[in-house]
């Protein structure tokens, strides 16, 4: 049974940090590219960040360029996304999700698997 587990989610102040986690298990993990996504209330699910199997290749949303980072341990089965400079428009439950495919994909329909997500909430 394939899982993967969203954690590091909270509230913080406009201009702070956050590091959120996905721990994954049941899948071969080093075979997946790993997709961070979000969805405001009202609004569809939108694409955050994307990495390759082995970390080398990263994608990014204009819109967190330059401020998030994703990164991953495959000896840990686990990826990351490290959120900067946060904005109150970064407020969103935010989901990883797992793609088995060599191409880093933007789209939600290409991924096999979703977290549950982990609520962030940035405050003004």
């Amino acid at each position: 049974q394939v899982q993967l587990v969203e954690t590091g989610g909270g509230l913080v102040q406009a201009g702070g940090s956050l590091r959120l986690s996905c721990a994954a298990s049941g899948l071969p993990f080093s075979n997946y590219v790993m997709g961070w996504f979000r969805q405001a209330p009202g609004k569809e699910r939108e694409f955050v960040a994307v990495i390759s199997q082995t970390g080398g290749r990263t994608d990014y949303a204009d819109s967190v360029q330059g401020r998030f980072f994703t990164s991953r341990d495959n000896a840990k089965n686990t990826v990351y996304l490290q959120m900067n400079s946060l904005k109150p428009e970064d407020t969103a439950a935010y989901y990883c999700a797992a793609d088995f495919r060599i191409s880093l994909s933007r789209r939600v329909s290409e991924y096999d698997y979703w977290g549950q997500g982990t609520q962030v909430t940035v405050s003004s």
